[in-house]
């Protein structure tokens, strides 16, 4: 089974999402079968590099609400992060444009690094605040992981795996995909948001379900069962002694 998430490394519901599918699969029995692909989606293509506002003000302006409520607000995020393990250092966050750390990511799939780049830049950004726009600190990053920091940085000077990244983001607007983090399994089901862990493993295990080729039983003999071989033996009705 497959399961493709489109998420971004800026998104609050895209890390808590992540942790609530992770603690899902890791209950179920066929979670060895179950392959994960993260896919690129940017929530603002259009966002320069550095700006000059916070998490709070940005929040503030978007929805029409008070500084205090936004903070209220950025606060019960956080809130909810705790509850699967994570810290938000929101008051620190630096807001970016994500394109290279997406382009980062397809570069540590192509050397067999996609996960633990993703949760690494996923971290830096909610509990470490580190700014994923910089390609110094992304090329870090990388190091971190066990990629060559040169080679990292490299790639990011130039365009490597931009094609990829807007082959995600074109893929997923194909499926429909406005929001994140979305989760697809086998481009059959599609589950949008941070959604309880209990209903990730309610998806998770329908679809295992349904994907499991099964049999009915014909014939007059369909529920007694006929007369077979099993077990390495044979059982023979009237067998004399």
């Amino acid at each position: 089974m497959k399961v493709e998430i489109w998420s971004d490394f800026v998104c609050p519901f895209c890390y808590i999402g992540k942790r609530r599918f992770e603690e899902a699969l890791a209950s179920l029995p066929f979670r060895d079968d179950v392959e994960v692909v993260y896919r690129s989606f940017e929530l603002d293509p259009r966002m320069e590099k550095g700006v000059a506002y916070n998490v709070h003000e940005a929040l503030a302006k978007k929805y029409g609400m008070s500084l205090e409520q936004a903070r209220q607000s950025n606060a019960g995020l956080a809130a909810q992060a705790k509850q699967v393990g994570l810290e938000y250092n929101y008051d620190e966050w630096k807001f970016t444009n994500t394109f290279d750390a997406h382009r980062l990511a397809h570069f540590a799939a192509s050397e067999g690094k996609a996960h633990e780049m993703t949760e690494r830049l996923l971290h830096a950004y909610f509990t470490e605040a580190k700014h994923l726009g910089d390609r110094e600190t992304l090329a870090d990053l990388a190091a971190e992981v066990g990629l060559h920091r040169e080679a990292a940085l490299e790639a990011l000077a130039g365009d490597a795996f931009a094609d990829a990244v807007r082959a995600d983001e074109s893929d997923g607007s194909a499926l429909g995909i406005r929001g994140v983090p979305f989760f697809v399994i086998d481009r059959k089901y599609g589950i949008s948001g941070a959604q309880p862990t209990a209903t990730f493993v309610s998806a998770l295990q329908q679809a295992w379900d349904e994907s499991r080729p099964s049999l009915t039983l014909l014939g007059a003999d369909a529920e007694s069962g006929g007369e077979a071989c099993a077990d390495g033996a044979c059982a023979v009705p009237n067998a004399k002694e």
